[in-house]
């Protein structure tokens, strides 16, 4: 853990988050103190200690013509934080909402990086309305499984093809063959289609990249919730086979099918 750079994530100096990690350590201190503690030449450290005591994270009193530094407890310095930032974001949403309105289009989009690819997959589910399709591998599944499953508390009907072996307790859930991942490419998929309205298909590069194409083409949408559903089919079929008919199968699709036996 870095301490010095995660204080500076949420604003402060370098000089300010040497200073304060100084004072936790060491208190109560002067500014010669603290500047010898800190590293911080004595040039700069009380222009760092008057921006602490402004912003609240330090304290400061005056004894036999000294004046002496303590630190705000982080417990109190970190709830305070996050109670800034959570009103800061809340002002954000709402201002940044009256700015942007949602345009219905046909384009292909395309979005990169795993996190935003997640963070927008995990949008689609929680604004759903009535059907949910999904591909999912065990890392997306673990990402998304609150949101999937509180779709599903909604009274959405949600249909999971798992190409992992994860497991998922609500909806209709059905494995796709792990060999056959394989050879169509589907271990790094993601697939999120909502209401026949939108869908989010995304993949790994081989460079660990995320990559993902949203569109809402009418076209586009029924072809991936027809594969989901035409995959889900399968495997009700499947459950329904009996030995005899599997063994007239070919030798490359029996191996197919075996490989559903593992879940």
């Amino acid at each position: 853990m870095d301490l010095l750079a995660d204080l500076i994530k949420i604003g402060f100096t370098e000089y300010e988050a040497k200073v304060y990690l100084a004072l936790l350590r060491e208190y109560p201190a002067t500014g010669y103190q603290l500047s010898k503690e800190s590293g911080v030449p004595r040039s700069m450290v009380y222009e760092a200690l008057r921006r602490l005591h402004g912003r609240g994270a330090a304290l400061e009193t005056v004894e036999d013509r000294s004046t002496l530094y303590r630190p705000l407890p982080p417990q109190i310095l970190l709830d305070r934080h996050q109670s800034e930032h959570q009103r800061l974001l809340q002002d954000l949403e709402q201002g940044l909402n009256t700015l942007y309105t949602s345009v219905a289009d046909n384009r292909v989009w395309a979005i990169s990086g795993r996190t935003a690819v997640l963070a927008y997959a995990a949008k689609l589910i929680r604004e759903a309305q009535t059907e949910l399709f999904l591909v999912l591998a065990d890392e997306d599944l673990a990402a998304l499984r609150l949101d999937i499953i509180a779709a599903a508390e909604r009274g959405l009907e949600v249909n999971t093809l798992l190409t992992g072996s994860g497991t998922l307790n609500c909806g209709r859930v059905a494995y796709h063959p792990p060999l056959e991942s394989e050879l169509q490419g589907l271990t790094a998929t993601l697939l999120v289609q909502i209401d026949e309205v939108e869908v989010l298909i995304a993949s790994a590069t081989p460079h660990h990249e995320t990559t993902a194409t949203i569109t809402r083409n009418q076209d586009l949408v029924l072809i991936a919730r027809q594969f989901v559903w035409m995959e889900m089919f399968t495997q009700r079929i499947y459950a329904q086979l009996g030995a005899d008919l599997l063994a007239r199968l070919d030798p490359e699709d029996r191996e197919i099918f075996a490989s559903l036996g593992s879940h």
